[in-house]
């Protein structure tokens, strides 16, 4: 970080001026807990007795066969609630406690985010309510349902493209009329200083785990380390660990879609420009008059038309590369590890899984590559079930 909120040229906090407070307020408070030894040992009980941190590191043998590569799963989907998004959930609604918040909103995507923060909010005893799109309200009635058992309200966003971008819309909205008895715990590495540098700090244990466990396994660092970029917080959270080690090749795998030849797509760092959303500068996806386009990806949680800014800088300064896979290849993905391994992953985690196929050309025969298996995939069967149904007819 060059200044204080930017990655180089990216990030920063271009907000209204009644969000300026608020930010202010809240990077306080988290410079100020980062550091407090009762916060962190708080927050560190309910990651290791609460979410079941740390997740394993599981050799994938069969998928490592097929391969010719030594495949390594960081296991995020064992976490309490299936997914990577409860490190940052319980992290931000601690300290938004401790700020003496009484309401928590957030914004989801594929509901794993949703699912995390109402059950962050039900353990600390604060008043919850779940911004969502409509599409995904529909494509993940299984999360929207958890988020209600957990005591959220969960609200449809029906403008726009009734996706992940007006989910936000409707949260920074909600949080300008409220921000005074009111936390908005964002998802992901995005959104204005200091939302991309916090939720990738409560993200990085990932990393700092991987590492750790990737030693113990085989006495050496990984020489690739792989992951799905939506907004990009389970990515972060295991780049983080190995950015300084300029041996480990970092690949973010962003949404493919249906191509990049079409417009149905969520590559944001693929095929954007650099340009303004939700607060932060960062690559996005925008027409020629800098409307932010609509998206499209078979995953919910990537069905986004931009990325975190650190991203947009490991990616211009040349430390990460970032491709994409298609909805197909995602797809096939999903139905190999769990067919090889037994595992099922979630669709967003499965675009990394289908790189592999890509990226077994490239590295030596047993090569080691740590995959980010960001969440489980019981929210997406149904929806998997109807693209294998079209597909057999």
């Amino acid at each position: 970080m060059i200044q204080k909120g930017f990655f180089g040229e990216f990030g920063g906090r271009f907000v209204p001026e009644i969000l300026v407070h608020p930010l202010e307020e809240l990077e306080e408070a988290y410079n100020f807990f980062a550091k407090d030894e009762n916060f962190q040992r708080e927050l560190n009980y309910y990651l290791k007795n609460y979410a079941g941190r740390p997740s394993p590191l599981y050799f994938a043998e069969r998928l490592s066969k097929k391969m010719n590569l030594k495949v390594y799963l960081k296991r995020e989907d064992l976490n309490h609630t299936g997914s990577h998004k409860i490190n940052n959930t319980l992290g931000q609604v601690l300290l938004a406690k401790k700020m003496g918040k009484t309401r928590i909103i957030a914004e989801t995507g594929a509901g794993q985010h949703g699912v995390a923060t109402a059950t962050a909010c039900a353990l600390l005893g604060l008043e919850c309510h779940i911004y969502m799109g409509a599409v995904d309200v529909e494509r993940q009635k299984l999360n929207v349902f958890r988020m209600q058992i957990l005591g959220a309200e969960v609200i449809p966003v029906k403008t726009g493209s009734q996706t992940l971008k007006d989910a936000i819309n409707e949260a920074m909205r909600d949080w300008v009329s409220n921000v005074d008895t009111t936390h908005y715990v964002i998802g992901s590495v995005v959104g204005p200083h200091p939302y991309p540098k916090m939720v990738r700090d409560f993200q990085s244990v990932i990393g700092k785990e991987a590492k750790q466990q990737i030693f113990e396994a085989e006495g050496r660092l990984p020489d690739c380390v792989l992951a799905c970029v939506g907004g990009g917080s389970n990515a972060m959270g295991i780049f983080h660990a190995f950015v300084p080690d300029k041996e480990v090749l970092l690949v973010g795998v962003e949404a493919g879609g249906l191509g990049l030849e079409t417009s149905k797509n969520a590559a944001s760092i693929g095929r954007g420009k650099k340009g303004i959303l939700h607060g932060s500068l960062s690559y996005i996806l925008q027409d020629e008059f800098g409307q932010i386009e609509e998206t499209h990806s078979v995953a919910a949680g990537l069905d986004y038309p931009g990325v975190g800014p650190e991203h947009s800088f490991l990616f211009a300064s040349g430390r990460a590369r970032y491709v994409n896979v298609t909805d197909q290849e995602a797809l096939d993905a999903f139905c190999e590890l769990s067919r090889l391994e037994g595992i099922i992953p979630a669709l967003e985690s499965a675009h990394a899984i289908a790189y592999l196929n890509k990226l077994r050309k490239e590295l030596p025969q047993d090569s080691i590559v740590l995959v980010c298996l960001s969440g489980r995939g019981d929210k997406d069967v149904e929806q998997v079930m109807r693209y294998l149904k079209e597909e057999s007819r």
